[in-house]
């Protein structure tokens, strides 16, 4: 609506001086044909009068004049006659009182001996006086005045502006009309169909413009004010974190540090990771697209450093829309610094490679949970040809990059560093596993273990989170297969090819998403239907590594030990779908969803349930949402290799508040010292420490909780790239040049 006023205030501004500026030069061109007719009537009357009067002038008489008056005077013409002095003869009666003010222009014509006329005001009426001067022998014997009533050019002119305003006031009418209509088609409708383009365009889509807009304006507008905006603010906030830290005389990595860091020691060469999982995914809703950003502790590693550095992403294109977006498309889509290259897999190659042998094998393999690996010949064929495909994708796309960098993600991938270092020598390949890496006895039993080393120690760096599993990983290869490993350097040397392995424990960004629509606890709880003077949360993946039914089974036994707390405390489980082709998943899932019925069911209150169960895909922004209204968090896994849920809730404790209940077999465990550690087999003991998270002194809370985030914003995601991707950078570049062995 302010658009269209502002709109129609210039077109009105611009119709009123535009039609205003022809109205004047109307007005003026007419009193101007008036005043020549006027000048015209004069000078015929004055020349007839003149003709009448110098004759009974010549003669000296005394008389006659007034007859000379009297027959060409009218009511709206007045006639004067004049001696050579200037004295009045004869004059029309009406204005014979009022012909001092014109005796100057009867002198000037005697003396000038010419014709003087001008406008005078007369009897209080605007007039134009014509004075013809009287000649005898050419000399000057007198004059005759033609005093024309005038007032009508006032009247004139009014009425000629008044019809323009009615003119202006029809034209600006129309125009509005017209205005509104053209805006309403031809913006409003347009700019309603490009917001929606614009959701297109954030989930990756390479929409042209709508068809009924115009490419030219709306197309680009669209792009590159977003594009803009979305720029300048990550600038603006880049630049007063690292003005806030120069100020506190801190070295916390930032992006832009990790940028320029990059920049330093690799130039502006790109980033080139490959994982799994893509950044987001693409599914259809309805007659749309949305776009999904995974709940992934990858994911989240991930991006901000991607953001910062740029490059290309190969991951797997999972979504049911994602075909229809496009293989290569830019992200951030509302303002994309990298490339997201999507890997197409068939069901069968999907069904071996990533629940086959990725999930059925290695996963229960690495994590030494209660569940038996599986092994089969036709899951290892499929991932042996994944592993390859995503390496000659890969391989294309860097193929004009001169010594690229590759991070390689996780244990979907571990033939890959071999067979882009045999294509790629000069690559700076690192492999950084993000789950744990079991004994050698417990690795053994795997049949194509040989295999996976040695296509692992084609990169050049091997990450894990911890020494611990970097020890059982260098224990393996010492007891698998042939080489060198040279314990005080933590390297393996096989031939002339030195693999480096280090521990790397992986982070968070700590800057917390804006929300555009923060909800405050009390919203938060209204829209779960629910009241409670305390509130929990956990965040996991409906998976058996993350001790959901041990979890749920502590919350009862915390209600049964202290039922004071029954009606005040709400446990919400943010629960993402994971893995459902595989069977054991499908009954876990089952088993928890029928645990929380059963809980509810007993302990339930006149409407108050103790749990909330939200099993559905939530975006980042929603899940930070409950990180900042819950007063404890509960990552209670059975093994896991970090579990960055545990640092995206003490990243988001802005107020330095909250409790957290962290498993002792996660690797955040090793370094968040001060979060209350459990044992996730023992019930007791959870229950207990639940207990403890709410009952806990608010100094003491508080005191945990700062030291807690201190270290997650030191070591931060942009520290742990840094810190990776300057052990890459160490390597001597001949030992980057000779192929895997």
């Amino acid at each position: 609506m302010r658009f269209l006023i502002r709109l129609l205030g210039g077109i009105w501004l611009a119709t009123l001086i535009v039609s205003a500026g022809f109205a004047y030069m109307e007005v003026r061109e007419e009193r101007e044909r008036l005043i020549e007719d006027l000048q015209r009537r004069a000078a015929l009357v004055g020349y007839t009068v003149g003709q009448a009067s110098e004759g009974l002038i010549s003669r000296g008489a005394k008389s006659g004049y007034e007859r000379v008056v009297s027959r060409f005077g009218r009511p709206d013409r007045a006639i004067a006659i004049y001696d050579a002095f200037g004295s009045v003869l004869g004059a029309t009666s009406e204005v014979r009182p009022f012909l001092g003010p014109i005796s100057p222009l009867i002198t000037e014509a005697i003396e000038k001996n010419e014709q003087v006329a001008r406008f005078h005001t007369v009897a209080g009426r605007l007039t134009w006086v014509h004075v013809l001067p009287l000649q005898h022998d050419d000399r000057p014997i007198g004059a005759t005045a033609v005093l024309l009533d005038a007032q009508y050019l006032d009247a004139a002119d009014w009425n000629l502006w008044r019809r323009t305003a009615v003119r202006i006031g029809v034209l600006m009418l129309l125009v509005t009309g017209i205005t509104w209509a053209a805006v309403r088609w031809s913006v409003t409708r347009p700019m309603a169909r490009i917001a929606e383009w614009t959701k297109q365009l954030k989930a990756g889509q390479p929409v042209a413009p709508p068809p009924d807009a115009d490419a030219s304006l709306f197309g680009p507008l669209a792009t590159e004010v977003t594009s803009l905006a979305r720029t300048l603010a990550r600038v603006r906030n880049a630049a007063e974190q690292e003005a806030r830290l120069r100020l506190a005389g801190e070295s916390v990595w930032t992006e832009e540090r990790l940028k320029q860091f990059v920049e330093a020691r690799f130039g502006r060469r790109p980033v080139f990771v490959v994982s799994n999982r893509e950044p987001v995914s693409h599914v259809r809703e309805g007659r749309g697209v949305r776009e999904i950003e995974p709940a992934s502790g990858l994911v989240s590693a991930l991006q901000p450093i991607m953001e910062a550095c740029g490059g290309v992403w190969v991951a797997h294109g999972s979504g049911n829309a994602d075909r229809l977006v496009g293989e290569r498309i830019g992200l951030p889509s509302a303002d994309p610094t990298y490339t997201l290259r999507r890997v197409w897999l068939s069901d069968e190659e999907e069904s071996g490679y990533y629940y086959g042998l990725a999930n059925e094998g290695l996963w229960p393999l690495c994590h030494i949970v209660h569940e038996r690996p599986r092994f089969r010949a036709a899951d290892w064929h499929q991932y042996r040809l994944v592993n390859e495909r995503f390496a000659a994708a890969l391989l294309e796309e860097m193929e004009k990059a001169d010594e690229p960098i590759v991070l390689v993600q996780d244990y979907h991938f571990a033939l890959l560093p071999r067979i882009v270092k045999e294509a790629r020598p000069d690559a700076r390949i690192a492999l950084f596993w993000h789950i744990p890496w079991p004994n050698f006895e417990a690795f053994g039993i795997c049949p194509w273990q040989e295999d996976i080393l040695l296509g692992m120690l084609g990169a050049d760096l091997v990450g894990f989170h911890t020494q611990f599993y970097c020890n059982n990983f260098l224990e393996t290869v010492e007891r698998t297969i042939e080489g060198r490993v040279e314990w005080d350097r933590f390297t393996v040397v096989r031939g002339q090819r030195t693999t480096h392995v280090r521990p790397f424990p992986i982070s968070v960004a700590t800057e917390v998403l804006d929300d555009p629509a923060p909800l405050t606890r009390e919203g938060l709880l209204a829209g779960l239907g629910v009241s409670a003077e305390i509130l929990g949360v956990g965040v996991e993946r409906v998976d058996y590594t993350k001790g959901l039914p041990e979890r749920f089974r502590a919350i009862r036994r915390f209600f049964e030990r202290w039922p004071e707390f029954r009606r005040r405390l709400v446990f919400v489980q943010i629960a993402s779908p994971s893995r459902t082709r595989i069977a054991r998943y499908q009954e876990l899932a089952e088993e928890v969803r029928e645990m929380v019925r059963s809980i509810n069911a007993d302990l339930g209150d006149r409407g108050w349930e103790p749990i909330v169960y939200r099993e559905r895909h939530h975006d980042h922004r929603e899940i930070q949402r409950y990180y900042r209204h819950a007063d404890f968090c509960m990552v209670t896994s059975l093994h896991d290799g970090m579990n960055l849920v545990a640092k995206e809730y003490v990243a988001a404790r802005e107020n330095d508040d909250g409790a957290l209940i962290l498993s002792r077999f996660t690797g955040a465990s090793h370094e968040l010292h001060d979060a209350l550690l459990v044992n996730p087999y023992d019930v007791e003991d959870m229950a207990a420490a639940i207990h403890r998270a709410v009952t806990l002194d608010p100094e003491d809370r508080r005191s945990r909780m700062s030291r807690m985030r201190a270290h997650v914003r030191e070591h931060n995601i942009f520290a742990w790239a840094g810190l990776l991707l300057a052990e890459l950078a160490r390597i001597p570049r001949e030992v980057l040049n000779r192929p895997a062995a």
